[in-house]
């Protein structure tokens, strides 16, 4: 890098970033997105250029730039990237450009602040698949401690971007979409819970009116954190439209003695001709790291809905055996193992083999699981407390509160302090003891509330931002001392889904609702960001508890299979041709995952109402898998023809049915194509599509594509 350049242009895996140097006080980003190829100098300086706006009447005498760093002291009068103050004092912060190293794909800004006593440092890098990250530390360079009330990373949107995407929702229907315009105004999604939250938007998008998967340029931001965050979509009367994410800081904490300093998590920008791009480029980048699972998803099975908290030895090694009968391949025993655990009122932080229940420790469960060829794993939740538990009797104090008494309950528990030394100390040597006593290779990590009211104690300061911390040194450490142990993030299902987490366990468990017709758009808005084969998705019971509706083995599956497939289901209860049944998808399954963890995952705009269409690539284009669902209780009518899109254009397929799709309902006559030798072009399915066959309303199948050559 030039330091007389006074115009950047970062380049990598198809993403454009351009910066514009010479702005005034700090440098601005005038190009986030495709790539514009290898530009002379006087083609980057005159984009710079054409990027400056005038001054207009009634405004300053310099229009303002929505720069990497804006704060008011520059005449930003919109959303800040930087505020905090000096015990109410000393608010202004102006920087300024000392600085500017990197190379073709990164580059770091310094900033200074001599007047506040502020530095900053600005980290932009693209990612190998073109994903843009950025940091920013701000350091307190003063004599007097600096209290951060807001830090953030700022993304410009083109001004066509007036569509934006998010997702809400709660239990059991975690990243439900919404849409709405992006008008003069912000957009604001806060999150404080101390976790993402049930509600949370995995990704915050903004696009051309009408974006879908597969057609539209949309931008979107994603905050790489797993407390409390803050992101935003802004569009400014100055003409300026922007994304911007960070961590959010409750009252006081952070406060920067003098030559300490923070940084914000990372925050990831992708872009796309359609959602499905924009995710592609997430997939690819965290597929890109050198922790990312590399072996086979095992075929898990959970034990909570086959058992609950009865766990008995005999009743735990039948369903062992009927597990290892379908081919399973990693045995989960979930809550109820430890002292004093027979509900969700007692137990939690006493990580002790219950010896009523277990009398010879969990060994005989252990061995004959192992015995029959399977993985062990284990159910824990360390950062909470049951106030009915030895821990919490011995140690209130390791409790979050701000006040005398305990935080409003969640599931009759409380919020352990891991940013206690004590506290952290005693979950640590509880795990690794567990770790050590027993060959458990992996941990379901579940974390079933939200943080209230969580301080040091009565009167103290909060704890959100370092009790995450906590949890990100703890896991680090697990995995440290024991390389080969996966963990899994749960939270109540799926509310700590975040590429922060993401980065030392090796799944999230999506959502705690099995349903499959719930499932559909849950698993769809979040692999916008996380790639498929570290969702967890499981074949369930034919009665769903959460939702009281009764689904087929075939649908249950079918939407299971883009995922990490596993079961949630007492085989015990089920006959012998059922589990062959089950054990024919748990073989299909097995076959598709390599394909799963590392291909392209499409999602087909323009369906039927009712109708969802989905599939994987693979990566060299060499076959497919595509599930159609028939989603609406309406009966069941001879539909559209359906595209099957991201297949190489000139390349013959041969599209058969699954032969596990289920025979045609009776009175139906056969699918025709599905009879004979169909070999199509990658093209002619992308463009054209084929009849499906007719479906009764929350049915599935499943179509394989595999190319002739």
């Amino acid at each position: 890098m030039n330091p007389r350049d006074d115009v950047l242009h970062l380049r990598r895996g198809g993403t454009s970033v351009i910066l514009d140097l010479s702005t005034a006080p700090v440098p601005t980003i005038v190009h986030w997105g495709a790539d514009l190829g290898a530009l002379p100098r006087e083609a980057l300086t005159s984009l710079a250029v054409a990027a400056r706006p005038q001054r207009v009447s009634g405004g300053l005498d310099a229009t303002p730039r929505l720069t990497v760093l804006p704060t008011e002291a520059a005449g930003w009068m919109f959303s800040p990237a930087v505020e905090g103050h000096r015990a109410g004092s000393g608010s202004s912060i102006l920087f300024s450009l000392a600085g500017v190293t990197g190379d073709d794909h990164s580059a770091t800004l310094e900033l200074v602040d001599a007047e506040s006593g502020l530095e900053a440092r600005v980290d932009l890098a693209l990612g190998v698949a073109g994903v843009f990250t950025q940091r920013v530390t701000l350091r307190n360079v003063g004599d007097t401690a600096f209290t951060v009330d807001r830090l953030q990373a700022t993304f410009p949107l083109p001004w066509e971007a007036t569509e934006i995407l998010d997702t809400t929702g709660h239990h059991l229907r975690e990243r439900a979409p919404q849409r709405r315009p992006l008008a003069i105004g912000t957009h604001l999604r806060e999150s404080r819970r101390g976790r993402p939250g049930a509600d949370a938007t995995v990704l915050l998008a903004a696009g051309r009116p009408g974006f879908g998967f597969e057609t539209g340029q949309v931008h979107g931001l994603h905050v790489a954190w797993s407390g409390n965050h803050r992101v935003l979509a802004e569009r400014t009367s100055n003409g300026d439209a922007f994304l911007a994410g960070g961590e959010l800081f409750l009252p006081g904490e952070v406060v920067l003695a003098p030559g300490d300093e923070i940084t914000t998590p990372p925050v990831m920008g992708s872009w796309g001709d359609g959602l499905s791009e924009l995710s592609h480029r997430f997939h690819d980048e965290w597929r890109a790291r050198p922790q990312h699972p590399s072996r086979p998803r095992p075929i898990t099975l959970n034990t909570w809905e086959a058992v609950y908290f009865d766990h008995d030895l005999d009743r735990l090694r039948a369903l062992a055996d009927a597990a290892a009968e379908v081919g399973v391949e990693r045995f989960v025993l979930d809550d109820g193992w430890f002292l004093g655990r027979r509900d969700d009122t007692a137990g939690l932080g006493d990580w002790l083999v219950d010896p009523v229940v277990w009398p010879g420790g969990l060994h005989p469960l252990v061995d004959h699981v192992r015995g029959l060829g399977m993985e062990f794993g284990l159910w824990v939740e360390p950062e909470m407390v049951n106030p009915d538990s030895e821990l919490a009797r011995e140690h209130p104090d390791w409790i979050l509160r701000g006040r005398s008494d305990l935080p409003p309950s969640a599931r009759q528990q409380q919020v352990l302090n891991l940013a206690h030394p004590d506290a952290y100390r005693y979950i640590s040597e509880r795990l690794h003891a567990l770790l050590e006593e027993y060959p458990i290779a992996y941990l379901k990590w579940d974390h079933n509330r939200d943080l209230v009211d969580a301080a040091a104690g009565p009167g103290g300061a909060s704890r959100a931002h370092a009790t995450t911390l906590a949890l990100y040194r703890l896991l680090d450490e697990l995995k440290a001392a024991h390389p080969e142990l996966e963990i899994e993030s749960c939270a109540s299902g799926g509310a700590r889904v975040d590429l922060g987490i993401l980065d030392r366990t090796d799944r999230i468990w999506t959502s705690d609702s099995l349903d499959p017709l719930e499932r559909l758009p849950n698993q769809r808005y979040t692999g916008l960001v996380v790639p498929p084969e570290l969702m967890g998705a499981h074949l369930t019971t034919p009665h769903l508890h959460t939702s009281g509706r009764t689904v087929d083995l075939e649908l249950s599956a079918a939407v299971a299979l883009i995922g990490h497939f596993g079961i949630e289901w007492d085989l015990t209860g089920t006959d012998r041709a059922t589990r062959a049944r089950i054990a024919e998808w748990v073989a299909y399954a097995a076959s598709l995952r390599e394909m799963i963890a590392t291909g392209r995952t499409v999602h087909v705009d323009g369906t039927d109402p009712g109708v969802d269409v989905r599939g994987v690539v693979a990566a060299d284009g060499s076959q497919a898998m595509f599930t159609i669902v028939q989603t609406m209780t309406d009966a069941a009518w001879p539909p559209g023809r359906v595209r099957m899109p991201g297949l190489a254009d000139d390349r013959l397929y041969r599209v058969t049915l699954s032969p596990l799709t289920r025979a045609h309902d009776a009175g139906q006559s056969p699918l025709e194509w599905a009879g004979a030798e169909t070999v199509l072009t990658g093209r002619q399915l992308s463009v054209v599509g084929l009849r499906p066959m007719v479906q009764q309303p929350q049915r599935a199948i499943v179509v394989d594509v595999v190319a002739a050559d």
